[in-house]
């Protein structure tokens, strides 16, 4: 299976904005975009900074929703596709899609500190849903499932200390913590005002309809 496996923290320099990418050394100072800023990396990064319009901000866009969900362009055309069939706004439903992948719950529930870390838990088994092993990280949540962890995998200091740190960020209101397990609930589907990233779905809509 391909993968990305070049340093991620170039991709946040290259979009221009935190994609936290890296778990919890994005909120420190030693984050690359607190020490090097937002020009593209490489020696001559700041001489290539240029203002984008049309195709270039279209693509920027795209680029930057794949990076921040860590797929690639051929799964992210097919969930494009997926979503212009469905009804509703094909931008939204790309983006709920998205939402829904296993490994991204797992992130935003607060098992991992990284959609990275959570595609690990997920690929090596660690990751239930309604007490059933899944380990395909694109496996779409719905509404009612319980995601949590193997009890084993509880006792992990990584994993309890994501568990943690969420508690004290907060979680996205679609998905509720049971009690003290380390488990979710999917209380609803995701709506756009629960993706905090600041993402125009449109401009995405836009590169694929040429």
């Amino acid at each position: 299976m391909a993968r990305y496996r070049d340093a991620v923290c170039r991709l946040c320099r290259r979009e221009g904005a935190k994609l936290f990418l890296k778990g919890d050394r994005c909120f420190k100072p030693s984050c690359a975009i607190e020490k090097r800023g937002t020009n593209p990396p490489g020696q001559h990064g700041a001489a290539r900074r240029k203002m984008l319009a049309g195709y270039g901000e279209q693509l920027r866009e795209k680029q930057k929703v794949k990076r921040i969900y860590f797929i690639l362009e051929k799964q992210f055309r097919t969930y494009f596709e997926k979503a212009r069939r469905q009804k509703g706004v094909t931008g939204e439903n790309l983006l709920f899609m998205l939402e829904r992948r296993l490994d991204n719950v797992v992130y935003r529930s607060g098992f991992s500190t990284s959609r990275r870390q959570a595609r690990q838990l997920v690929n090596h088994g660690h990751v239930l849903v309604n007490g059933r092993k899944v380990n395909i990280p694109s496996f779409q949540v719905k509404a009612g499932d319980i995601v949590s962890v193997k009890p084993g995998t509880q006792r992990n200091p990584h994993v309890d200390g994501a568990w943690q740190t969420a508690a004290g960020r907060g979680r996205p209101s679609w998905l509720n913590a049971v009690g003290k397990d380390l488990s979710v609930t999917v209380a609803a589907l995701p709506k756009r005002e629960d993706i905090d990233q600041n993402i125009n779905e449109q401009l995405i809509v836009e590169l694929y309809s040429k």
